[in-house]
């Protein structure tokens, strides 16, 4: 493929730039290249099919007018340009008060965007390459999408930015369940690299939902999504702008939990959820006072408050959530009969450690609810790794086949003669309460492993703790003896 191998040879180039160390500079060099390619050719269609459309970018700093001739500025006059001109122009760009301004898009992305390079050679070559990719060739940028989308996936190698990425099976599955519409509010206060949105965006167009201009419309006009951090941010609007969306200024560069919980508004409320929320992770000092109900700094615990209040009636949500909020206490507690108090939530689909793999190995979980009715009862259903695979992992991860013993069970969209399995079964509420609200419940049908007599274990380990005291003791006589001599 033409564009997997254009990429290819760019990142080769990027290796050779004393400036650019390691993958995830690597990805956030070639992305804000990629999206100032991308929305000029944007750009250049709007101009032709919309009257008076202006470009967001000054004329001078437009892709076209310095970086499309391939004998164009090159060494230190490049650099020059990019870090005194252009880098400066964007970032400082006025906003109007118009909506659907494309300006706020690019100044959002430049924000806190960077050129690492130090090299204004290599620096042309890699934008000559760029430059062999048309945007507004269908065909090239689907390529292009698919390729991107396996970019997103290599950021688990990138060290702490694989945190950005949820495994496209697990978001592909959860947007499959909840179902969206077109003019439905959906949204994701922690989107990273907009995993939740590419989904959704693709499962109305599969399902027929989206079949013209307008529909198109509407269904663009329904998305929200935040993201707190730069690089997820910059590769969720070019995401965006990959998916045909023009203004993808709905994806605020902010920190969702930063706003007091009691003042999102009834105006504020959305029809859909779907999220991975962080987790394993503490906000900063002063966050949790924003939420004074459920005083704490565990960042998922304060998505799963503020998502219940965000819902509008009949409202659903679809959100990855680690296994310490299932059995913890204190504050999770609460949280957790606030949620059933306040929502439906029937369905808990229960994942195997190594689905995050590599950069999290911890016990996840899909929570489905939906608000405005209390959960009476709560449908668990355990995923299991592939027959004859011990694991999920880079070279053999979670698929959306995998999921389809789970979409047979369920049931339809109205979740309709689901029944007890080998994987599957039903916990009343007043069983959780009597647990102290701990959902952390095991499959009652499994067969527990048999780990042997605990005495005979105990044995056991008295003696090989002995056999190794032993050894020490002798490699202790052996060191000494050498020394001796």
């Amino acid at each position: 493929m033409i564009v997997r191998s254009t990429v290819k040879s760019i990142q080769d180039i990027m290796r050779q730039d004393v400036g650019v160390d390691g993958d995830a500079q690597r990805i956030s060099q070639l992305t804000w290249l990629f999206f100032l390619k991308i929305i000029d050719d944007q750009d250049q269609e709007l101009e032709l099919t919309k009257d008076g459309y202006r470009s967001p970018i000054p004329e001078k700093f437009q892709w076209r007018n310095w970086a499309a001739d391939p004998e164009g500025i090159t060494g230190q006059t490049m650099l020059d340009f990019i870090n005194d001109e252009l880098f400066p122009a964007l970032k400082g760009l006025q906003l109007s008060a118009k909506l659907g301004d494309r300006r706020r898009v690019v100044r959002d992305v430049f924000e806190d965007a960077y050129n690492y390079m130090k090299s204004g050679q290599l620096l042309r070559q890699v934008v000559n390459k760029i430059n062999q990719v048309d945007f507004n060739n269908l065909d090239e940028r689907r390529h292009f999408g698919e390729f991107y989308e396996q970019l997103l996936n290599d950021l688990q190698s990138a060290g702490n930015a694989g945190e950005y990425y949820t495994p496209r099976a697990v978001t592909a599955f959860m947007v499959d369940r909840i179902d969206p519409y077109p003019g439905e509010l959906l949204f994701d206060p922690a989107c990273g690299t907009g995993g939740f949105l590419t989904c959704s965006i693709r499962h109305m167009e599969t399902k027929g939902y989206v079949r013209t201009p307008k529909q198109r419309e509407t269904m663009q006009g329904a998305l929200r999504a935040v993201e707190k951090k730069q690089l997820p941010h910059m590769l969720c609007v070019t995401n965006m702008l990959l998916h045909g969306i023009e203004d993808p200024s709905f994806v605020r560069h902010d920190n969702t939990l930063a706003r007091p919980l009691i003042s999102w508004s009834k105006d504020e409320r959305v029809d859909i959820v779907v999220t991975n929320p962080p987790f394993g992770g503490r906000e900063e000092d002063g966050i949790e006072n924003n939420f004074p109900t459920f005083r704490t700094k565990e960042t998922a615990d304060l998505f799963l408050a503020l998502i219940v209040r965000l819902l509008k009636p009949d409202g659903r949500a679809a959100v990855v959530l680690p296994d310490g909020t299932l059995f913890g206490e204190g504050v999770k507690t609460r949280l957790k009969e606030h949620l059933m108090e306040e929502c439906n939530l029937h369905t808990i689909v229960r994942l195997p450690n190594s689905v995050f793999k590599p950069y999290a190995s911890i016990g996840t979980n899909l929570l489905f609810f939906e608000k405005g009715a209390p959960t009476k009862d709560i449908w668990f259903y355990e995923h299991r790794v592939p027959e004859g695979q011990k694991a999920y992992s880079m070279t053999k991860p979670i698929r959306l086949g995998h999921f389809q013993g789970c979409i047979d069970w369920w049931g339809g969209k109205d979740r309709q003669g689901s029944e007890e399995t080998p994987q599957a079964w039903r916990v009343t509420t007043e069983e959780v309460k009597a647990r102290g609200y701990n959902l952390d419940i095991k499959n009652p049908h499994a067969v527990a492993d048999d780990h042997g007599d605990p005495e005979t274990l105990l044995s056991e380990l008295a003696r090989v703790e002995a056999e190794t005291t032993a050894y020490r003791d002798q490699l202790k006589a052996i060191l000494a003896e050498a020394l001796a001599r």
